[in-house]
């Protein structure tokens, strides 16, 4: 039987209470297309997922999102070049998995607003 309930995310919500400087970092530094915003809401485009950062609109909505694995080919390279934008990562990339021939690498860091992301990138290695 198909499961024809949830086909794929679709847009990822992350609140925010600097939206400037929030759409600065997720433009400037982390280098995604900006769709639209409003006073209170920007839009980003992420390779066919679409980010939305906002001003939350209750205080009960005003707690640090999910976290997001932004896919990615190099790692390191990312990793190097984030950091030389001063990005705050909690470590260096490390291996978290090793499935046959493929590795999954992670690397994890915080947004403007405290919110924790990650790289991902899978390596098939021989």
């Amino acid at each position: 039987m198909e499961n024809n309930m949830i086909k794929n995310v679709g847009q990822i919500g992350i609140p925010v209470k600097d939206l400037s400087k929030a759409i600065h970092f997720y433009k400037e530094v982390l280098d995604l297309t900006p769709l639209f915003n409003t006073d209170s809401m920007a839009f980003f485009e992420c390779n066919g997922l679409r980010l939305l950062l906002s001003l939350p609109e209750k205080e009960e909505f005003a707690h640090s999102s999910s976290v997001i694995y932004f896919q990615v080919e190099n790692i390191n390279e990312v990793y190097e070049n984030l950091l030389s934008k001063e990005v705050d990562f909690t470590g260096k990339p490390h291996i978290v998995a090793k499935i046959g021939q493929t590795e999954t690498w992670m690397v994890f860091f915080k947004d403007t607003e405290g919110n924790t992301h990650a790289l991902m990138s899978e390596v098939t290695v021989e």
